[in-house]
C-alpha cells in the first residue's frame, strides 16, 4: 500500500485523515502544525500526539517521500538542493540568504526542464520533461525549512520551469504557501517570460502576490535572439496583456531585465526600455548576466550596469539590481540546470 504523504496537504485533507482515523479535527490542526511551522522530518517527533496514535498514523501515512541528493553552499550563504522525487526526476530549489535582512527566500522550481529554451538560460537546455504537482511544489520549501530548521519567509516561484504553464498546480502550491506556511501573499512572486493567456486569466482573479515579467528586451529583433516565445507572444501584445493585469488588479508588476554585455546592456536598449515602459505601473529588477556553459554570452560592466539603472530611474520607475547569490554554486539567475 502507498503511504499518504503528508507534505503538501491541505488542512481539509488532514481533517478527512484524522476522520479516517476516528480522532477529532484538533488532531488534524496539530498534525498541520508539525508539517508546516514545525518542519519535522518524522511522524515519531510528532511529541504531542500519544505514542498510540503515532504508530497508528505511521502504517498510513509518512512524512516525505522526497530525497536530497546534493547540498551544495555558496560563499555567500545561498544553499542550492538538488531534490529527487520518487519517479527518479530530480529538481533544482534555492534559499538565499541577504546580508542584514531578516528576509529567507526560497527560490521554487515549478517544471522539470523547461519548454521555453531561453538562449540565457540552463534549465532550458535539458527540455520539458513534467510539470510538478503541487506537492512536489510545497515540498522543495519543506525540504528546506526541515534541512536547516530555519522558517522560509519569501518566496519566489523564479526556479526551473515556466510558472505559468503550470498554473493549475502553481495557484493551489501559492495557497498553501499562504495559509499553510503563513506566507503572506505579497511576500509570494510568480515570474513569468510573457505567457499571454495566463496572464489574462491571473488578471481575473483576486491575487495579492506580485506578478514578475522577464521582459530582457524591449524590442522584438532582439528579445527573439534570446527568447523565442517572443515569436507566439510578441511585445505590443504582451505589452496590452501587461495593462490589462495592472487595470483589473491595481497591482504594481516587476519587470525583470537581464544585462548582457553588448546585446541588451546597450544605450539604445536603456532608452528603448525607458519608451517601452513609460506607461506601465511597474518596478524594475536589473539582472547581470550569470554565465552558463552553453552560450557566448558575456557578464556586463558595472559601467554599463549603473548607466541603464541611471537611464530608467531618468523616467521615474524604481530601479533595483539583483544581488548576485550563488553563482560560485551555479545557483544563480538562469544556472539551474538540474544537474
Amino acid at each position: 500500500m502507498n503511504k499518504i504523504i503528508l507534505s503538501g496537504q491541505t488542512q481539509d485533507e488532514f481533517e478527512i485523515l484524522a476522520e479516517k482515523l476516528n480522532v477529532s479535527k484538533f488532531r488534524a490542526r496539530q498534525i498541520h502544525n508539525w508539517i508546516y511551522l514545525k518542519s519535522v522530518k518524522t511522524i515519531d517527533e510528532m511529541t504531542d500526539l500519544s505514542k498510540d496514535f503515532r504508530e497508528k498514523l505511521s502504517e498510513i501515512a509518512e512524512v516525505s517521500d522526497v530525497e536530497i541528493t546534493t547540498k551544495q553552499i555558496s560563499q555567500d550563504g545561498t544553499i542550492k538542493y538538488l531534490i529527487k522525487y520518487p519517479d527518479g526526476n530530480c529538481v533544482e530549489t534555492v534559499l538565499m540568504r541577504f546580508d542584514n535582512r531578516a528576509n529567507l527566500t526560497a527560490c521554487v522550481s515549478s517544471q522539470i526542464g523547461c519548454a521555453i529554451n531561453c538562449a540565457f538560460c540552463a534549465t532550458g537546455k535539458r527540455g520539458f520533461i513534467r510539470n510538478l504537482t503541487t506537492s512536489e511544489i510545497v515540498e522543495q520549501v519543506l525540504t528546506i525549512q526541515r534541512d536547516t530548521g530555519l522558517r522560509v519567509t519569501n518566496v519566489v516561484f523564479m526556479g526551473q520551469g515556466e510558472p505559468l504553464l503550470n498554473l493549475g498546480n502553481v495557484l493551489p502550491a501559492l495557497k498553501i504557501f499562504n495559509e499553510n506556511f503563513q506566507i503572506g501573499a505579497r511576500r509570494i512572486t510568480i515570474s513569468t517570460s510573457g505567457v499571454i493567456p495566463q496572464i489574462n486569466k491571473l488578471a481575473e482573479l483576486d491575487m495579492q502576490s506580485t506578478l514578475a515579467l522577464s521582459l530582457h528586451a524591449p524590442v522584438s529583433e532582439i528579445r527573439k535572439q534570446i527568447m523565442p516565445i517572443e515569436n507566439k507572444y510578441p511585445l505590443p501584445e504582451l505589452k496590452k496583456a501587461l495593462k490589462n493585469y495592472i487595470d483589473k488588479t491595481g497591482r504594481r508588476i516587476t519587470i525583470e531585465y537581464l544585462l548582457i554585455k553588448d546585446l541588451t546592456d546597450t544605450l539604445d536598449m536603456a532608452k528603448q526600455t525607458s519608451i517601452f515602459l513609460r506607461d506601465l505601473k511597474c518596478n524594475i529588477n536589473l539582472i547581470p548576466y550569470n554565465p552558463i556553459d552553453k552560450n557566448d554570452f558575456q557578464k556586463p560592466s558595472n559601467n554599463s550596469v549603473m548607466r541603464f539603472k541611471s537611464i530608467l530611474e531618468h523616467s521615474g520607475k524604481k530601479v533595483t539590481i539583483r544581488l548576485e547569490r550563488g553563482a560560485d554554486i551555479d545557483a544563480a539567475c538562469g544556472q539551474l540546470a538540474g544537474k
